[in-house]
């Protein structure tokens, strides 16, 4: 079995619903999430003339390749409404791959670990909750040594 990381955001209608249905969906098409962060607010990054996002980190045990994983997520995002526009736009849902394993993928299409992940606060934070001495395997050190040295200042508060 493959454990990764998964970052659900919403900031389009009932957030707290988006993000309750995209975890059913992920238990429905990926595997068995056995363990989710609390709910944070955090207030959009990137573009922020939009709503703040709702954001929560699940863990996902899957016996899905990393590609297949990403495949599912994109089919999930767009069942549940998501329609890309520009980037950082506001969205129903964002589910991203922050880790897969500690797996190193960079193919077209696919980048393992998430690239933005000690770069965000709204990452960080829950999976600080989850997983504090999960070591990042490009950068070799810990998710609470990366939260701690992080330079984004955005509010990130349980929900």
């Amino acid at each position: 079995m493959n454990k990764t990381y998964l970052l659900l955001g919403s900031n389009i209608g009932n957030n707290k619903k988006q993000l309750s249905i995209a975890v059913k969906h992920i238990e429905n098409k990926i595997g068995q999430v056995t363990r989710s962060s609390s709910l944070y607010v955090t207030a959009a990054w990137g573009n922020v003339k939009q709503a703040d996002f709702l954001n929560q980190v699940v863990v996902v045990e899957t016996a899905l390749s990393a590609r297949q994983v990403m495949h599912t997520i994109l089919n999930i995002e767009k069942k549940m409404g998501r329609v890309r526009t520009v980037k950082n736009a506001p969205r129903i849902i964002d589910i991203d791959i922050l880790f897969f394993n500690k797996d190193i993928i960079e193919e077209e299409g696919i980048s393992i670990p998430h690239p933005q992940i000690p770069n965000r606060r709204f990452v960080l934070v829950p999976m600080n909750e989850l997983s504090p001495q999960f070591i990042h395997p490009i950068f070799n050190k810990t998710i609470h040594q990366l939260l701690i040295h992080c330079a984004d200042r955005l509010d990130v508060k349980k929900f």
